[in-house]
């Protein structure tokens, strides 16, 4: 799981493509963001809602005008706004592990992008990502903030299967796991994707969207996984609190 630059997903390709066409008009309306992008005008209200809630539109006198967060997303530097690679990067740094980031998308997981540590590689995408949730942390993270219904659904499309002799071994005993996880907590799991390599995730969820941050360590360091996770959680509590990191759905 360690492609080399972002794969977006399409809800980020469309809430960019409103973000440029309001800095490019300086305001539009809803309906016209959605004639002149092309989206169901449903969707763009969805869109438009998000990102005006994140504070990078302003909604005035009916139409859309770039917001105050605007300006962070060509930001630079970890903890300034910066770009998701450069803000991972720098905390893969931190945490001395390479870091992994994914959203829920229409009840999917969808891997947006990892990042490599120094000296320290991620994890290789040996098993498709997005139908192993149930195996890695990441994914088990994810899972952990759908409603009971909605993760039968996603293990109807994508049935548990045997990873390593350590995954979760069938699908009653990960709804067990998953509706013992607290909510905001930190996630682990020791070698259920991988052998050899653990793994912790923090979800983050920002203006109704569900994402969480993970990262791996080679087992022979699984001391300290557990508190590189609360480590974690709290870098993402403090860039949450600072809106140093958004999302964008």
């Amino acid at each position: 799981m360690a492609p080399t630059s972002p794969t977006l997903i399409g809800s980020v390709r469309r809430a960019l493509a409103l973000l440029e066409l309001v800095a490019e008009h300086h305001e539009l309306t809803a309906k016209r963001l959605s004639r002149m992008a092309g989206l169901p005008l449903a969707t763009t209200y969805h869109l438009l809602r998000t990102l005006v809630h994140d504070g990078h539109l302003r909604h005035e006198r009916g139409a859309f005008r770039l917001g105050p967060a605007a300006p962070r997303l060509a930001g630079q530097g970890y903890g300034q706004g910066a770009r998701l690679p450069e803000w991972l990067r720098a905390l893969g740094e931190e945490l001395d592990a390479p870091v992994y980031y994914a959203v829920l998308d229409g009840g999917e997981v969808e891997f947006v992008t990892s990042v490599d540590a120094p000296r320290r590689p991620a994890v290789e995408e040996w098993a498709e990502f997005r139908v192993t949730a149930h195996a890695h942390a990441l994914g088990q993270c994810l899972l952990a903030q759908l409603a009971p219904e909605a993760r039968r659904a996603y293990l109807t499309r994508r049935p548990v299967i045997p990873l390593t002799p350590r995954t979760v071994p069938d699908e009653e005993a990960l709804m067990r796991r998953l509706a013992g996880i607290r909510r905001g907590a930190p996630v682990v799991e020791r070698e259920e994707y991988v052998l050899g390599t653990v793994c912790g995730a923090v979800p983050i969820t920002v203006g109704g969207v569900h994402s969480a941050v993970a990262f791996s360590l080679p087992v022979d360091e699984e001391d300290r996984l557990e508190k590189t996770a609360l480590r974690l959680r709290g870098r993402l509590e403090r860039a949450l609190t600072s809106h140093a990191f958004t999302v964008l759905v």
